[in-house]
């Protein structure tokens, strides 16, 4: 019964988050049905997306809305000759680079896959997607707030490394067998290609939840670095970011002023955070046990995810009426992030190497921005790691 009563304190805290977060002057932000935390994700049994969308009466869903490629690829030092104030719809150039592969996981059928990532690379002039969709257990069915995600992911992915090679893995359901085959069927497929590759998952189950530490072993693949979304709850923790052995990714806000040209970074009241009451603090935060104790911290580092400052996406997926859309949460940073590192084409042999070169560089200026304000739910931002954004926002390409 104390079990029981927990995840219920817990699920009624993460929807007060969501509800909260959905309050805009500017704005409506809509909370997809397959972002919503229910007893099933808290329970292990299903998992929920980590995606937003910024929804503003009357606007042109024939072009692009939110940031672009090239806008925060300037933002986070990716770009070559940035315009002064990295000015969000003046061209700039787009990032560059990747190699090796880029698993996407995510639930059900996408239709639309291949043509909507091709209109988002033509839209932003970005090199033609070298894409890919697998099954990971046979065909699933059509599901909207899914597909939304694996637009988001796809297009992101492929923003931030647009050589590399995207390959989209469709679980049957989101039921956290499905998705955990599609994770192994990931590794298999990253090691036929030498070894070379990450994976995005930009789903979480709301809380840590109960065998976390037995689902470990499906991010252990040699050659592999995966990430995940920290969550959209507002300084809570959730699984499978807070796994010693995957990147977590947390959100901020990217700040802008009247003209549209950049001014500041700071913590996104909806990032996910937090100590895990499960996984054993990893060797790699050893240099940070003063703030999360024994147990593993969340984020390591982070990207845009506030809605207010959210990303262009592309989608036409049948019945999910959308287009161009701007879309934040967490589950921006995650395939972003991955982008970003397998751009650098060093590849590392685990997430664990990932995240020790990335803690490594805590406080260096050169490789992240750190960010000193804004907040989390109850966690603020600070100056070094902190649960809202870990190390900070990306800058570059060096150190991680």
């Amino acid at each position: 019964m104390k079990k029981y009563s927990i995840l219920l304190l817990a699920l009624v805290a993460v929807a007060s988050v969501s509800l909260a977060v959905a309050q805009t002057q500017k704005g409506t932000i809509i909370v997809p049905e397959s972002s919503k935390t229910r007893m099933e994700n808290l329970l292990g049994l299903s998992a929920h997306t980590n995606h937003l969308i910024y929804y503003v009466p009357g606007a042109d869903s024939s072009t692009p809305q939110g940031e672009r490629p090239a806008s925060l690829g300037c933002v986070y030092g990716l770009v070559k000759n940035p315009l002064p104030g990295c000015p969000k719809n003046t061209s700039t150039s787009n990032p560059q680079g990747g190699s090796g592969l880029i698993v996407i996981i995510d639930a059900y059928d996408y239709p639309t896959a291949a043509s909507d990532l091709a209109t988002f690379s033509t839209t932003f002039g970005l090199p033609a997607p070298k894409f890919h969709v697998q099954f990971a257990n046979g065909k699933p069915t059509q599901d909207c707030g899914w597909n939304e995600e694996a637009a988001l992911d796809i297009e992101w992915a492929h923003a931030m490394a647009p050589n590399a090679t995207i390959v989209l893995m469709e679980a049957k359901t989101n039921s956290t067998t499905d998705l955990f085959t599609a994770v192994d069927k990931a590794n298999q497929l990253i090691v036929a290609h030498g070894g070379k590759g990450e994976v995005s998952m930009s789903w979480g189950y709301g809380s840590d939840i109960g065998g976390e530490t037995n689902l470990d072993s499906h991010f252990m693949q040699t050659g592999v670095v995966y990430f995940a979304s920290s969550g959209d709850a507002g300084g809570i923790a959730q699984y499978p970011s807070t796994s010693p052995f995957v990147v977590s990714v947390g959100g901020t806000k990217v700040n802008r002023d009247s003209q549209g040209n950049f001014t500041n970074e700071t913590a996104w009241s909806g990032s996910g955070g937090g100590t895990s009451t499960l996984e054993p603090r990893p060797a790699f935060q050893d240099v940070i046990q003063n703030l999360v104790g024994t147990h593993r911290g969340t984020p390591d580092f982070s990207f845009d995810g506030d809605p207010n400052s959210g990303v262009s996406v592309f989608i036409t997926a049948p019945g999910c009426n959308l287009q161009w859309s701007i879309f934040g949460g967490t589950s921006v940073g995650t395939p972003a992030l991955a982008g970003v590192v397998n751009s650098t084409r060093q590849f590392k042999s685990s997430s664990q190497d990932e995240n020790t070169l990335i803690y490594s560089n805590l406080g260096n200026a050169a490789d992240f921005n750190d960010i000193t304000a804004g907040s989390c739910g109850s966690k603020t931002s600070s100056a070094g790691w902190d649960f809202c954004t870990g190390v900070g926002s990306n800058k570059g390409r060096a150190g991680k």
